[in-house]
């Protein structure tokens, strides 16, 4: 088994100054939780997928989710579609923008995306997806990589195939998420095909799927050799997981978790931060579904969740924070 640590490791020419990422996850890897994740220790940061068709033709909304900041960086902006052509057209704008990576999303399971034959509708049509992610290859100076499921179902498992595919046409690394387009994100996530996928190719591999604390994290680098690995949902109100992982990583140990209290500053902080790039309205209403997961399995969390929930404006949002932050505090020495 080989030493696992938090040493840097290259995707092309662009150094990864560490093991861990945050995984791509629309509605959360904005540009407001990635500031948070990588100032907690992620060593990369993924954004939310943006669609090569809205980069073609010009969509706002699009626009604004291309925008980084250059304290991110190195930052994988995330692009999606099954037609070559935009996928060209989005990998040079991502580059244009300034992002290091240009990552394709080939393992999405969403409905409404692989219902026009993206995401992960792209591991049941290999072919086209090898001309998808060419077309990126070809049309940029950046590393292109890829992020894949194991297969659409459990019949039709062709992981291993489709990276030696990806890696074929040009494709730096590849990330796996360890389930099939049918199981979502229930069920177990699969090892064993990430630690296949690795042994066949020699470009980078990151594992994703079920990293849900350090130790994990480490089981995952050590049981399959991949290179990192990607924390998603397991980091939804938690950048903290981070910094543990990165602890634990460097040194066999890791920070307690945090007290309510000091959940409560990241979650306005996370507002404050969506204040000043969404907006207070899209924040307060953004908010809401982040702050669930900061508060979760704390004291008479479903009632203060309730209470948050209907609060409008700023100044209401705030002082319901802060009056749950006066009534964990009462609970001295409360920690999740």
């Amino acid at each position: 088994m080989k030493e696992i640590n938090n040493e840097s490791w290259h995707i092309g020419h662009v150094t990864i100054p560490g093991r861990v990422g945050l995984a791509p996850m629309a509605g959360f890897s904005d540009v407001s939780y990635r500031l948070l994740a990588k100032e907690m220790g992620a060593s990369f940061v993924c954004t939310e997928m943006v669609s090569a068709m809205g980069i073609k033709y010009n969509n706002e909304h699009t626009k604004d989710l291309l925008y980084m900041e250059e304290i991110e960086q190195p930052v994988s902006m995330q692009i999606f579609g099954s037609d070559p052509e935009a996928i060209a057209i989005g990998a040079k704008v991502v580059e244009a923008a300034g992002a290091p990576i240009v990552d394709i999303n080939m393992g999405c399971p969403v409905k409404k995306v692989v219902s026009s034959g993206d995401g992960s509708a792209l591991m049941k049509t290999p072919e086209l997806a090898m001309k998808v992610a060419e077309a990126a290859v070809q049309a940029v100076q950046i590393p292109v990589t890829v992020k894949l499921r194991l297969g659409w179902d459990d019949s039709s498992i062709n992981v291993v195939d489709m990276a030696q595919r990806m890696e074929s046409v040009g494709v730096a690394a590849v990330a796996v998420h360890g389930r099939t387009r049918e199981q979502m994100y229930s069920g177990k996530a699969n090892w064993d095909y990430i630690k296949q996928v690795k042994t066949v190719l020699s470009i980078p591999v990151i594992g994703n799927g079920d990293v849900q604390s350090p130790e994990s994290a480490k089981a995952m680098l050590e049981y399959t050799g991949c290179d990192a690995v990607l924390v998603g949902r397991a980091a939804q109100g938690n950048p903290w997981l981070f910094k543990q992982i990165k602890e634990y990583l460097e040194t066999g140990t890791y920070s307690l978790n945090p007290t309510g209290p000091e959940r409560i500053d990241m979650l306005l902080r996370h507002y404050n931060l969506l204040c000043q790039y969404k907006g207070i309205e899209l924040a307060t209403r953004e908010i809401r579904t982040h702050a669930s997961f900061y508060i979760k399995g704390m004291p008479e969390a479903a009632r203060w969740r309730n209470d948050l929930n209907v609060a409008m404006g700023r100044d209401s949002f705030i002082k319901v924070v802060e009056s749950y932050r006066n009534f964990l505090e009462e609970r001295t020495g409360y920690i999740l």
